[in-house]
């Protein structure tokens, strides 16, 4: 029995002995970490914009490094054995990017660097689908908005054919900084220009707009119409009277007449007047002398001058115009259909009125005459009524 005990006790003190010796080698077998170092630049960008991260800093502290694990914030990520990268940012937001980097010791470090990347504005911009000619196009960019909340600045380039500031560039002009603008047409055809919303970051956007512009339409049909210019003097013998008229201002001239009437004598001869008509920008210059009536049938000199078919009829029919002025200068004032425009010199002369007297010094009897000139003339008038396009 006594030998069995010191037998027994040298087993479990040797079974001891190589559990420390165990637990020793273990406790020599430590992993020594790398020190990261995060660079980004810049930290502050656009939507959109690219961020450079640079972590040649870092330390492997033993060994080498042999992984640059890369989360940038945004959901992607990377690997690279270089500790030099980059990422773009496609919205906006702070994202939080980290770095891991791994040494051949199986030691890890962490850096984070904080990306803050502004919203670029959201542009809305409505404008009619129809506009015609002589329309205010309202332009509204009101409902634009910042992601970041921020208020926006406005620019407009109205129409890019015009440069509006002179400095030679037709697409950089400020004519207008209001979210709604309304823009004035007079005339049929294409423009195309721009708006810019700006935020307080300096972030920009643009957007360009074309507004095409359709002519108006009218039905037009001539009706006719007669205007009357009457004057009445007196004229003593070798006296001239003169007086003007442009009757073609309100429509197409047809035809004229012009009598000139003087007053019943009571003694023959008939007194004689000349009645002239001088249309200045046709050059038509026309003159009649009066003509003796029957004293005994109580009629009077009278003087006639007259002119048919001056210009061709209106055809009624379907009109594209950009305005309904445009129109009547165009159906009044072509060539061809002008004739009578103008001002018209209508003159009156009395070049004898008889009898003389018998006896020189005596009073002259007749001296002069009273006198009436009544013009008649036939207009074709073009009635414009505008119609919608089918």
């Amino acid at each position: 029995m006594n030998g069995r005990i010191p037998r027994s006790l040298l087993m479990v003190g040797l079974l001891i002995c190589s559990s420390l010796l165990a637990g020793c080698t273990g406790a020599l077998n430590f992993t020594v970490d790398p020190r990261a170092s995060l660079t980004a630049y810049p930290q502050l960008i656009q939507e959109g914009e690219t961020v450079t991260f640079d972590a040649r800093e870092s330390e492997p502290i033993e060994g080498v490094i042999t992984q640059f694990l890369w989360d940038f914030g945004d959901g992607q990520t990377a690997e690279t054995t270089t500790g030099f990268t980059s990422h773009r940012y496609e919205t906006f937001g702070i994202f939080t990017a980290e770095l891991t980097v791994v040494n051949d010791q199986g030691g890890e470090d962490r850096a984070t660097s904080v990306i803050s990347v502004n919203g670029a504005p959201i542009l809305n911009l409505t404008y009619p689908d129809s506009i015609r000619s002589g329309d205010s196009v309202r332009l509204d960019a009101s409902s634009s908005f910042d992601p970041e909340g921020d208020a926006l600045k406005f620019e407009w380039d109205l129409n890019w054919g015009e440069d509006s500031d002179g400095d030679g560039d037709m697409r950089n002009d400020v004519d207008a900084t209001d979210s709604t603008v309304l823009l004035p047409t007079n005339r049929s055809g294409t423009i195309q220009g721009s708006i810019k919303a700006t935020d307080s970051a300096d972030s920009m956007v643009q957007q360009l707009f074309t507004l095409v512009i359709s002519s108006r339409r009218y039905e037009v049909t001539w009706e006719t119409k007669e205007i009357e210019f009457t004057w009445d003097e007196y004229l003593d013998q070798g006296q001239e009277w003169e007086g003007n008229i442009s009757p073609g201002d309100d429509g197409r001239l047809s035809s004229f007449v012009g009598v000139l009437e003087l007053q019943q004598d009571v003694l023959a001869p008939q007194d004689n007047f000349t009645l002239s008509v001088y249309i200045v920008d046709d050059g038509y210059d026309r003159s009649a002398q009066t003509e003796g009536g029957n004293l005994t049938a109580n009629e009077t000199a009278t003087a006639t001058l007259s002119r048919e078919n001056m210009n061709p009829a209106g055809e009624d029919g379907i009109y594209d115009s950009d305005s309904e002025e445009q129109l009547l200068q165009q159906l009044l004032d072509s060539s061809g259909n002008r004739s009578g425009q103008g001002t018209w010199i209508w003159s009156v002369s009395a070049q004898q009125a008889d009898p003389d007297p018998l006896f020189a010094g005596t009073p002259d009897p007749d001296p002069g005459n009273d006198w009436t000139l009544t013009v008649t003339i036939t207009l074709l008038i073009p009635k414009l009524t505008e119609i919608a396009y089918e």
